[in-house]
């Protein structure tokens, strides 16, 4: 989780007006001496010391197929994660483990709610006694 604005600030205050090293300063605030070089740098390069924006994931391996997996996915319905990893695997030649294709899938908004058949249990004829 990243360091408050305010938080930043003291620590780059405190080394611009403590004529002191980033590595005091670091302890003093039990941080990284990294860390104080990084805000420093980066308040005078940007001149704020707001968070930067987290960096987004690399996309899947499945997302140049998309279609092919949807498709495949619709098709049939009651496979299980292992199906869809094998199938789109022998057709592409992209395996991914089955926490990928979950993940993939979850992503693309298509859900694999498998249908309860229930199981009927065979009538027994009732048997009346005459006595």
């Amino acid at each position: 989780m990243p360091y408050s604005v305010y938080s930043r600030k003291k620590i780059v205050a405190a080394y611009e007006t403590g004529k002191t090293s980033i590595r005091k300063v670091a302890k003093q605030f039990i941080v990284n001496p990294k860390t104080v070089e990084r805000l420093v740098n980066q308040q005078r390069e940007m001149g704020n010391l707001e968070p930067k924006k987290a960096r987004s994931r690399k996309p899947s391996q499945l997302e140049a197929h998309k279609e092919l997996v949807i498709a495949t996915v619709e098709a049939y319905p009651d496979w299980t994660l292992a199906q869809y990893c094998e199938e789109i695997g022998e057709k592409t030649g992209v395996y991914v483990t089955t926490g990928a294709m979950c993940r993939y899938l979850k992503k693309q908004k298509l859900t694999l709610k498998k249908r309860h058949v229930a199981v009927k249990k065979p009538q027994v004829p009732s048997v009346s006694r005459k006595d």
